[in-house]
């Protein structure tokens, strides 16, 4: 089994919904061919270097997965014959793939990242948290009431 990426330009004026039967076909497509989607990351809108079919912009899409070379003349064929889709390139990552190991590594990315949002919420409940000695008269400067004295001149003065 091979490992591929594969970019996807769609057109940028369909809307969400518009756009998730798109993905859904594809995310269906690559167990059918017996692979395995490693990770499947939207660029989201992005100007194109040229126009194409008359659009400056351009919604991107990358698809990481494993398969054969069926698999992905299938997603070749799909991706030629829906309108939606602008623009597309497959490219060989690895010729030869051990499926277990990209599936543990997937599972490590999956921990650390579960990890690293707990951190941030953790950091975002304790940066929220109102502090105590702020609050207290005595840290706060005080601050004569009233207007302030500027020391602004006129050209005159000069």
């Amino acid at each position: 089994m091979r490992r591929y990426e594969t970019i996807i330009i769609i057109d940028p004026d369909l809307s969400e919904e518009q756009r998730a039967p798109l993905f859904e076909r594809c995310n269906n497509l690559i167990p059918q061919y017996g692979g395995l989607l490693v990770m499947h990351d939207d660029w989201g809108q992005k100007k194109l270097a040229y126009d194409i079919k008359k659009k400056a912009r351009g919604y991107y899409t990358r698809l990481d997965y494993c398969g054969t070379g069926d698999l992905v003349d299938e997603l070749e064929r799909f991706f030629r014959i829906d309108d939606r889709v602008l623009k597309f390139m497959t490219v060989l990552l690895e010729k030869q793939v051990d499926i277990d190991r990209i599936k543990e590594e997937m599972i490590l990315a999956e921990k650390a990242e579960k990890e690293a949002a707990a951190a941030r919420k953790d950091a975002l409940e304790k940066n929220s948290a109102p502090d105590v000695e702020a609050a207290t008269p005595e840290s706060q400067e005080t601050q004569p009431e009233g207007p302030q004295p500027t020391a602004i001149q006129s050209e005159e003065e000069e």
